[in-house]
């Protein structure tokens, strides 16, 4: 534990300007009428669907606010299989982001290594697309940091401290979200 809360505490000092910049991006989003998409694998995809459901739903219970569009592309069994089945597994994010995004959306890709080909292969279909590209990352980003307009990187390589981070990141990006959404 005291090792996730150090990363914590540097990421507070490396990471914020970024994090900002990618609370403005989701503002801009939404304000314009786009939706925020999110993906992931495993424990990454809990993430997204975690993350996806706090503006589906309520983040605080504290603050009564309307339901805001995100969706989180882990979501659907049968369009996952399909797209595996059909496509392959590298296109599972990438063919339905493909039928629901549109320019000025955003997409957070949820990788702790950098280097998951269906997560990186959504990245380029968003970048293709005009889909802001938002990446919560661990290591030194891999090969989706470049893939990202905005990279919020966990210098860590232990996967556990990286998802954690990665949900304290998100966090923080909806509440700030929230706050800005709700006080106009």
């Amino acid at each position: 534990m005291e090792e996730g809360a150090a990363l914590r505490r540097r990421l507070v000092s490396e990471a914020t300007t970024t994090l900002i910049a990618v609370v403005d991006a989701c503002e801009t989003a939404i304000r314009a009428g786009g939706r925020l998409f999110f993906c992931g694998n495993g424990g990454s995809a809990a993430d997204a669907q975690h993350l996806a459901t706090e503006l589906l739903v309520r983040l605080r219970s504290s603050v009564e606010r309307p339901s805001w569009p995100a969706i989180a592309l882990t979501l659907d069994p049968t369009a996952l299989t399909a797209g595996g089945n059909d496509y392959g597994f590298e296109e599972v994010f990438a063919r339905p982001l493909s039928g629901l995004g549109r320019p000025g959306d955003v997409l957070f890709g949820i990788t702790t290594s950098g280097k998951s080909p269906n997560v990186l292969r959504a990245l380029e279909t968003a970048r293709g697309m005009g889909i802001a590209t938002v990446g919560l990352l661990g290591a030194d980003g891999g090969p989706a940091r470049a893939l990202c307009d905005l990279a919020l990187v966990v210098p860590s390589a232990v996967t556990a401290r990286v998802q954690e981070a990665h949900i304290a990141l998100g966090h923080a990006v909806m509440e700030l979200l929230e706050d800005r959404l709700v006080r106009s």
